[in-house]
């Protein structure tokens, strides 16, 4: 199994309730086809660089896990289907991919206590 790291921009319409609705479902395609997932961020509502579908803002998620190839454009395909996502990037890390996503995990849980 490959190690990969998705990140996408849900709508900034949605509320709270739906964000997290639309990450689990996204967490439980990944289970049911027999991914680990690693780790998972919520960045927020973040100012995007340029509009999108007329949106200035967005809510960004990063889901970090490990499956195997033939998972991702079946996990790529649900997020085109989606209309709540307007961006994603899904990425295959190498092991320099996987110590910096490490550091990030370690210094996200010290700045939480």
């Amino acid at each position: 199994m490959k190690h990969y790291e998705s990140v996408f921009i849900l709508n900034p319409v949605l509320s709270e309730k739906q964000v997290g609705e639309t990450v689990k479902k996204y967490e439980d395609f990944l289970k049911s086809k027999g991914s680990e997932i690693i780790s998972k961020e919520d960045w927020g509502l973040k100012k995007l660089a340029y509009p999108i579908q007329n949106k200035k803002s967005g809510f960004y998620h990063l889901i970090e896990f490990k499956s195997n190839g033939e998972n991702i454009n079946q996990f790529e395909l649900e997020f085109k289907r989606d209309e709540r996502i307007m961006r994603y990037l899904t990425v295959s890390l190498d092991k320099h991919g996987i110590s910096w996503a490490e550091k990030r995990r370690n210094k996200n849980k010290k700045s939480k206590k």
